[in-house]
């Protein structure tokens, strides 16, 4: 893929179900980018409100170059983001997924190329970053978790940093993507991504600026993840094996992978999972040793609590 000469191109993948209440703000803060050189790929995922009618009037005011419409696989919202991120028929420099129901910050894009344009083409790039909280009626909640230790595959296997909608990504973390296929079963697709792109020896970047204003409602299938109600459903899952069902999923995905991680990361990959297999104390030393970490001192207390529970 070569990048073009002029403004970068940036494919925008948007995924949309029975979203009508939300999408046309989400849609206007994408127009508002002052990096206008995008076009929108929405796949909706059978709505049965007015969603696609939303879909093809903007389709209609932006004209036919600046948005297409899909049908989605219609099993779930990172089936349809992978069904988009792995459609060879979408060609561009970049690559951003979309929720239906956030607001872009008008320099979400340009922020994230700033960021990537250090990236060598031939080396996957990956930006995410922190988000502002917002609800329904657009009421400022607060800022997302800020994650400070550096993104890595030793962090990824046990923990998702980046929501997918401020992630973009360039064309060689793109064909990570593409090699595994849009029908690899993964926990969640932006986890998928942070995870192969870490471990394939890509750059990433969190950044501590918001790059969007994230909607907390009802429907939210993946809400903001903190607080303490937060931290007592995660406890709960823990005790209830789902950490290592998630563990399970994350290592049969790396699988389809393995060939394209990086030497140091496969040593990482092999170690972790052969720990998980151990006695209760060569698990812990064995996970220890592996070097997995996630971002903080209660973080770290969950997994090893996960680990001596065989939990993960």
């Amino acid at each position: 893929m070569t990048f073009s000469a002029q403004a970068p191109t940036v494919a925008i993948l948007l995924c949309t179900r029975n979203g009508e209440r939300f999408l046309p703000a989400q849609l206007d803060s994408i127009q508002a980018q002052t990096h206008s050189n995008w076009t929108v790929w929405a796949s909706d995922d059978g709505s049965t409100d007015a969603t696609r009618e939303i879909l093809q009037t903007y389709r209609a005011a932006w004209g036919t170059e600046k948005m297409m419409i899909l049908n989605g696989p219609g099993t779930g919202s990172s089936a349809n983001f992978l069904s988009l991120a792995c459609n060879g028929a979408i060609i561009a420099d970049y690559f951003s997924f979309a929720d239906q129901d956030d607001i872009w910050e008008i320099t979400k894009l340009a922020r994230a190329l700033t960021h990537l344009a250090s990236v060598p083409p031939t080396t996957p790039g990956l930006y995410l970053s922190r988000t502002s909280l917002i609800d329904e009626e657009d009421r400022e909640l607060g800022l997302s978790r800020l994650f400070t230790k550096p993104p890595s595959f030793r962090n990824a296997l046990v923990q998702n940093i980046g929501g997918g909608n401020t992630m973009v990504f360039d064309a060689a973390a793109r064909d990570i993507l593409l090699s595994a296929g849009p029908k690899i079963k993964v926990v969640v697709h932006d986890w998928w991504t942070y995870m192969a792109v870490a471990g394939c020896g890509g750059i990433v970047f969190n950044d501590a600026v918001p790059s969007l204003k994230y909607r907390q409602h009802s429907d939210n299938q993946i809400g903001s993840n903190q607080g303490l109600a937060a931290r007592v459903f995660r406890a709960g899952q823990l005790l209830e094996g789902r950490y290592r069902d998630w563990a399970d999923i994350n290592l049969r995905a790396l699988q389809v992978i393995e060939a394209r991680l990086t030497p140091e990361n496969l040593e990482t990959l092999r170690a972790f999972r052969v720990a998980r297999t151990l006695p209760l104390i060569p698990r812990l030393i064995g996970l220890s040793r592996s070097g997995i970490t996630r971002q903080s001192f209660i973080d770290n207390l969950g997994l090893y609590l996960a680990a001596a529970f065989n939990r993960l």
